[in-house]
């Protein structure tokens, strides 16, 4: 019974922050974070557990929680973003959360809301069954992981911890290595002219088709290189600009680039060497004019170890549960590379599928989440 009022509660907090609008200020409709951070604050207030604010940026702070350990100088950190994607497009109503046939309804409910209300609902547990974690327990909700990750840049500073789970939705299961990302944009610039007389002018959108080109023959020669966990890297150009009228010779044209790394790529080399490819065009065609910007993003890949006491721990604990145990790796990117930077071995899992992640319609299996509460307590009362 009491583990059934658990997971009723943990679903109630799951609902009550879909409830909240957290969508990214970088995207249409976006606001700061803030009222899901009060929520998440007050949570832990009500249930005599500590918790402090990190600022991060005007209107916007982490929220961290804590749990004294019998080992104070070891810490265990759960983190879980609380901002989402836009909702545009969606076919749903995104803030009215609704439970149908065993599953909950609304933007955030999979990215990542419902991770963060079973960490919650972990650490609430624990501190209300009197139960003293070996190490100490720090949850950290942050903010902007959706678009420049700054508020798990500001968790890593002087942050020491001896393992990390952060919350995406991985179907349950662990995931131990996730690809980079790494994002820019490049121009070819030519010369305008009325498309009467196209010989006055240099076209840019033609000379960018020699640039994709080399692109495309790049992306070729990656999909020969694999990682066992997480495949080939890959490129894709998702977006392009160029031209002002169909009666004019273009003077610009712009893309943007997607490049997925894999573990020991450097997101700067890998910038370097793809600027190079495209200047090399220059030998035959003399003409062609690139102006290449700096990374938006530049994110290395994440890949811990098997043998890793947060993976061997994770592993047996589902193994006790009937789930699959065995690790595996993402595409997508997540926080849980910049605390593997720091130093921190770290996983990502949580319920849901990334499927439905910033979907027209997204949702999470209930007893996903139930499952999901019942692995994080376990972990924190065994990682030693």
């Amino acid at each position: 019974m009491q583990a059934d009022l658990q997971v009723h509660a943990a679903l109630q907090t799951l609902a009550d922050l879909v409830r909240i609008n957290s969508v990214n200020l970088a995207y249409q409709g976006g606001v700061t974070e803030e009222a899901v951070a009060l929520y998440v604050e007050q949570f832990f207030q009500d249930r005599g557990i500590e918790s402090f604010r990190q600022p991060v940026a005007p209107g916007q702070f982490n929220v961290i929680a804590r749990l004294p350990g019998r080992q104070p100088r070891r810490r265990v950190v759960l983190e879980a973003h609380m901002d989402t994607v836009s909702v545009s497009g969606m076919s749903i109503p995104p803030f009215e959360p609704r439970i149908a046939d065993g599953l909950l309804y609304g933007r955030g409910s999979c990215d990542t809301k419902a991770g963060l209300a079973t960490m919650m609902h972990a650490l609430a547990d624990l501190h209300a069954r009197g139960i003293t974690p070996p190490c100490e327990v720090w949850l950290a909700a942050v903010v902007d992981e959706e678009f420049s990750f700054q508020g798990v840049t500001r968790l890593c500073q002087d942050l020491h911890a001896q393992a990390a789970i952060v919350a995406e939705p991985t179907e349950l299961r662990i995931v131990r290595a996730s690809k980079g990302v790494l994002r820019w944009k490049l121009r070819t610039l030519g010369k305008a002219a009325h498309s009467a007389k196209p010989h006055l002018g240099v076209s840019a959108i033609q000379h960018m088709a020699y640039v994709l080109q080399a692109l495309e023959a790049e992306g070729a020669r990656l999909a020969t290189i694999t990682n066992p966990l997480l495949g080939p890297a890959t490129l894709n150009v998702g977006l392009i600009r160029g031209g002002e009228q169909i009666n004019f010779v273009p003077d610009r044209c712009e893309i943007a680039i997607d490049r997925r790394l894999l573990p020991g790529e450097d997101p700067h080399d890998v910038w370097r060497h793809t600027g190079a490819l495209v200047e090399s065009l220059r030998a035959r065609i003399p003409a062609l004019q690139v102006e290449t910007d700096a990374p938006s993003i530049a994110d290395a890949a994440m890949e811990t170890p098997a043998g890793e006491a947060v993976v061997q721990v994770a592993q047996s604990i589902l193994q006790d549960m009937g789930t699959d145990p065995i690790p595996q790796g993402v595409p997508f990117g997540s926080d849980a590379s910049k605390l593997s930077r720091q130093g921190i071995p770290s996983i990502i899992f949580g319920p849901g599928s990334i499927d439905r992640a910033h979907a027209a319609v997204e949702y999470v299996e209930c007893d996903q989440v139930l499952t999901a509460l019942a692995f994080f307590t376990r972990f924190l009362e065994q990682f030693e």
